[in-house]
């Protein structure tokens, strides 16, 4: 399981997303800006997380089990019935970010 490097902080959260209010951007590849990681904390159910770049990965993520988005990784997320989860954003301490 890929882990958060230790030097970073929390700076902006989702609000919660279920399987009907999740933005259909989420659902197809995207990704997050330069030095901007993400975490998706699954609260209620079961969500699958597919990394679809440098080598495709699809992880499973329940309450207790969540999933790293690194940064510019083009990635997408595939909610079961009866999910709940967030995403939070991370960046290191001392980095701007881009605007």
């Amino acid at each position: 399981m890929k882990t958060l490097p230790l030097n970073l902080v929390p700076y902006k959260r989702t609000t919660e997303f279920t399987n009907v209010s999740v933005p259909s951007g989420l659902l197809h590849a995207h990704q997050t800006k330069e030095d901007v990681w993400g975490k998706i904390v699954v609260l209620e159910g079961a969500l699958t997380y597919r990394i679809l770049e440098p080598v495709a990965e699809e992880i499973s993520l329940a309450p207790g089990h969540y999933g790293v988005i690194e940064p510019t990784i083009n990635h997408e997320v595939i909610p079961q019935s009866g999910v709940r989860f967030y995403v939070e954003f991370y960046r290191e301490a001392d980095t701007q970010l881009p605007s």
